[in-house]
């Protein structure tokens, strides 16, 4: 499926609002609603939309603590990054893992109940010696700016 500006322009308001009507929608990419159903249906069957989700206030539910980890490995064979990675991704406090290229190998997001939470992760990951050479922890202190959703008119401009 090739997309055009006006498939773009759907994704782009349904990450801002999956809660929308089809006909607040079909209003905003200038649309009638039965043809803009219809493109949202074939985007989703298409698998450019993996879902619907709602964004919890944290704060509301209780103190939590954010922290990014630089993690770098001993070694960089494929069985150490699997190996690394099939642990990772069982600790439910971790939100993001990515990657990367630099200085270290990957960058975690953790979001824990407090510090001591974290360190208790921490430190069971270099007792099961998952070939974690070293890592330093980055305490959130505070979030100015954070978006949940990507600026796809400006990255895929039709």
């Amino acid at each position: 499926m090739k997309l055009d500006r006006i498939d773009i322009k759907i994704l782009y308001e349904l990450q801002k609002n999956g809660r929308i009507t089809n006909v607040e929608l079909a209003e905003l990419v200038h649309l009638s609603p039965s043809p803009c159903l219809m493109r949202m249906k074939k985007l989703q069957s298409e698998g450019y939309i993996d879902g619907y989700s709602a964004h919890i206030n944290t704060a509301k539910l209780g103190q939590t603590i954010t922290v990014f980890t630089e993690v770098t490995l001993k070694n960089h064979r494929q069985i150490d990054f699997a190996r690394f990675l099939a642990t990772i991704e069982k600790i439910d406090s971790v939100i993001e893992c990515h990657l990367i290229s630099g200085g270290y190998d990957y960058l975690i997001k953790f979001v824990t109940s407090g510090i001591a939470e974290y360190q208790e992760i921490m430190e069971r990951l270099t007792d099961l010696d998952i070939g974690i050479d070293k890592y330093f922890s980055f305490v959130v202190l505070k979030s100015p700016i954070v978006k949940s959703h990507l600026p796809l008119t400006n990255l895929f401009p039709m």
